[in-house]
């Protein structure tokens, strides 16, 4: 059978999805569009893991597509045959609104109950069998961080029961009216099932004022259209607000069953939730605890990853020394040396600080505090022309600005979801982690900054995780100086009020934690396998030919790679960078981490036994005139062109789909390009100037 996992935002699916399925699941893109489709195999069934909605009612591109998933409006995607439903019992009434719609849709349906550990804490508990009765269909409660009551549902699955004749929740007899002639429309025009054509024409009739054109003029024949104006014309002259009215009657009954099958306690206790946020969301405390947590963070990734760091550096270092036993002097094992160990073997070095920054961000989701930081920006992206809103897209840009910008489609206003779009890139991802490790590493001492020792032992805060820190603090300051400077010229009217669901505090659970880290991981080194590998032969290539015989010393500099670091020179000189440096800067527009195999490629071509690290060659490096090329202020400079500049082809390309044309991903390119620029050119001059006091 195909099974959709179907619930509100933080009701605990994706997290059931991840425990029903573990890694036998794979995701992409339904067809056309930039929503995130997740299939994975549950014993001989299919579960697809459908994008979190409210109602079948769609206000997002996530909503719609899982709405028309269910109504097998997807052609790629065949229509499911049983819906599992997932409720959050602590928030029952508004889940309830979704069920009542899936219930109208005549497929088999389990309810499967989550947070349950959490309503009895807010003094609510659940008759279950009497949900069960009065919804008609089976309910199977789950704690899925306990992995109790997963064997429940499986044996309800094996046995799931046909579906029941499909329930119509109370509607004004007007609306069961015109919505029972608008079904055979739809069913005899559209050759609809009497279920979804029923299910439809509520939806239909249920539209928001304001988005009564925006659906039917691409679906539905002009007399459905025609029909649908009229039955909206008369509901008025009738004094009735069909959206209203539609959302009224489902609260009426879902109100009803609630007051039935649920015992509130006379007196609700203060949840534990509400007390850490007593702490958390703090006017003072809460910003303290919230960069101090930062800063703890990437003082973690810096120590942490020190030594499985170390462990793939010496399996790197090994490989290239193996080389010339194996192979003769010559063009392939240059090749080999120069692309394959130094170039993608220098970049996956860096795979477990970037396996730390998804760890750390997995667990702040899961504990519920990711959205309390939201909460907390709102006071400043206000501020700014944005909302607390448009800070979730931007703490997932941490990870990679990708998933930042598509999950900008959860805004409602149009203006601030470009303005977000535009300002995402700004947010360090993980692929700038391997630079900034890299220039760290090699420039910037290990100085204990605040702190203490014990022995040789030191804990506290030190240089290296300051200037880190430093680098993604000056990402978010860009994207509030940017986000105030489009707010204020770009077109379009303001930002609606902020509206943000406050999941409950829990433990996070390790499982769906590791395999968050898992996919992130896989795709990182699949990257590094295709994407560095091609590249880094692409960079050994134009670095190793033509051929200099005459003068091997200066083969890089005369090899096409030289000239084209050689014609942009001059446009980088005033930063302090060199010709070498631009070959790296033009390479890693494909992709930020290329920046590091490309400079372990070009300093190695010509010396396939040179096994030193790349931190070690850089720092060797030397100009003309017997200066160092690297210094820590150019390392500084190095790290803030790539905070700032827009060096990744494939979020202009997701830019461009998002935006619907390159008016918007050009503009993007342009203006980061000068930002990064004008900041790196400033950065140097006061640099230097402090300096030579």
């Amino acid at each position: 059978m195909i099974l959709a996992l179907v619930g509100n935002p933080n009701s605990g699916k994706t997290t059931l999805f991840n425990a029903l399925t573990g890694l036998r699941h794979k995701v992409g893109n339904y067809p056309g569009v930039t929503v995130e489709r997740k299939e994975g195999t549950l014993g001989a069934d299919t579960l697809l893991d459908l994008p979190g909605l409210y109602s079948l009612t769609p206000h997002s591109p996530d909503e719609k597509i899982a709405r028309d998933v269910l109504l097998g409006y997807v052609k790629e995607s065949p229509r499911p045959e049983a819906i599992l439903n997932v409720v959050d019992a602590s928030n029952l009434e508004r889940n309830l609104y979704l069920t009542s719609q899936l219930l109208e849709l005549g497929l088999p349906l389990i309810v499967i109950l989550t947070m349950n550990d959490t309503a009895a804490r807010r003094g609510r508990k659940v008759d279950i069998e009497a949900l069960s009765r009065e919804l008609g269909v089976p309910i199977c409660p789950v704690n899925v961080a306990r992995r109790d009551g997963i064997s429940g549902l499986l044996d309800t699955l094996a046995s799931l029961p046909p579906p029941a004749l499909p329930r119509a929740f109370a509607l004004p007899a007007p609306l069961t009216r015109e919505a029972d002639e608008l079904a055979g429309m739809l069913e005899k025009s559209h050759g609809l099932s009497t279920s979804i054509a029923r299910a439809e024409a509520v939806a239909l009739l249920g539209l928001p004022e304001g988005e009564h054109h925006a659906e039917q003029a691409t679906r539905w024949s002009p007399a459905i259209q025609d029909h649908l104006q009229k039955d909206w014309d008369a509901l008025s002259a009738l004094g009735l607000d069909p959206a209203t009215s539609v959302a009224e009657a489902r609260y009426t009954d879902i109100g009803r069953i609630v007051a039935r099958t649920v015992q509130e306690a006379e007196t609700r206790p203060e949840t534990t939730s509400e007390k850490f946020d007593r702490i958390f969301l703090h006017r003072v405390w809460g910003y303290v605890i919230f960069f101090v947590l930062m800063l703890f963070v990437l003082q973690l990734m810096n120590t942490w990853a020190e030594i499985p760091k170390g462990w793939i550096q010496a399996g790197v270092d090994r490989l290239g020394g193996l080389l010339p036993s194996l192979l003769g002097p010559g063009d392939l094992r240059d090749l080999l040396q120069s692309a394959l160990v130094n170039g993608m073997g220098t970049t996956l070095t860096f795979l477990p600080q970037i396996l730390l920054m998804f760890l750390f961000i997995s667990l702040l989701e899961d504990t519920g505090y990711l959205a309390r930081a939201a909460f907390l920006m709102d006071r400043w992206m206000s501020r700014v022309g944005l909302h607390g809103k448009s800070f979730i897209p931007l703490l997932g840009s941490w990870g990679c600005a990708i998933p930042g910008v598509l999950a900008t489609r959860t805004i409602d206003s149009p203006k601030a979801r470009l303005i977000t779009i535009l300002v995402a890139p700004l947010m360090s991802c993980s692929a700038r982690i391997p630079v900034y490790s890299l220039l760290i590493g090699a420039f910037v001492p290990p100085t204990l900054v605040a702190g203490f020792h014990i022995g040789r032992m030191e804990f506290g805060l030190t240089l290296p995780t300051l200037v880190l820190f430093s680098m993604y603090a000056l990402g978010l300051l860009a994207v509030f100086g940017m986000a105030w400077v489009f707010t204020r010229t770009l077109p379009g009217s303001e930002p609606p009020s902020f509206l943000l669901e406050m999941p409950p505090y829990r433990k996070p659970d390790l499982r769906t934690v590791l395999i968050r880290m898992w996919e992130q991981a896989t795709q990182f080194v699949v990257r590094a396998g295709t994407l560095i590998l091609a590249l880094s032969v692409v960079i050994w290539a134009l670095s190793a030919y033509p051929k200099n015989a005459g003068d091997p010393a200066k083969q890089l500099e005369q090899s096409y790679a030289g000239k084209i670091g050689k014609f942009i020179e001059p446009t980088i000189a005033p930063l302090g960078f060199d010709w070498k440096i631009g070959v790296g800067l033009v390479s890693s527009f494909a992709a930020r981490e290329v920046f590091v195999s490309t400079m372990a490629t070009i300093y190695s071509v010509g010396d396939s036994e040179d096994t030193k690290s790349l931190s070690v060659r850089m720092r060797a490096e030397r100009r003309p005139d017997g200066t160092p090329t690297y210094t820590p202020l150019v390392a500084i400079c190095l790290m803030v062109f790539y905070v700032l500049a827009m060096q990744c082809l494939s979020t202009v390309a997701v830019v461009k789909r998002e935006t619907g044309g390159w008016k918007w991903p050009l503009f993007q390119i342009a203006y980061m390009t000068a930002l990064a620029w004008g900041t790196t050119f400033l950065v140097r001059v006061v640099g230097e100037l402090w300096l030579s006091r």
